[in-house]
């Protein structure tokens, strides 16, 4: 069963969209449920992320957890942006089911992934940064959730 707050991220999800010459694009996958996530981060020079859309092909978790990392990453720097893992992202969602937890973690690394396209860019590193998985179907089995 799901939350109100991921039927209505998934009903009406914000931040939908690409942005033109964005700071950092990142592309993540899970070749087991076959959901893909693109997040695309607009960053001043103070690295405040000013804008973030995301496309997102999968299930209606998928897009509530894409929804929830855009609106839980705008106007914040990139250092508090790389923090915003998985688990915050349903917690924000007051929860997921079992068998969707892996969704987060797709939003999560997709985040990782924009922020590895901008740093790469711009030519700086980005303390705790790094380079994420293209398929995120390994770190799900690897890891216990």
């Amino acid at each position: 069963m799901y939350s109100e707050k991921v039927m209505d991220h998934f009903t009406n999800p914000r931040n939908v969209g690409e942005i033109e010459n964005a700071s950092g694009v990142g592309t993540v996958g899970n070749a087991k449920c076959g959901d893909i996530m693109r997040i695309y981060l607009d960053i001043d020079d103070d690295g405040i992320i000013k804008d973030v859309k995301f496309k997102t092909f999968g299930c209606g978790a998928a897009v509530a957890t894409s929804s929830m990392a855009t609106e839980l990453v705008k106007g914040k720097n990139v250092q508090q942006a790389l923090e915003v893992t998985n688990k915050a992202v349903m917690e924000a969602l007051d929860g997921l089911p079992p068998v969707k937890v892996h969704c987060s973690l797709l939003a999560e690394e997709a985040i990782h992934a924009a922020l590895w396209d901008y740093a790469q860019k711009k030519g700086i590193k980005i303390e705790g940064l790094e380079k994420p998985p293209q398929d995120i179907a390994e770190i799900v089995e690897e890891e216990d959730y």
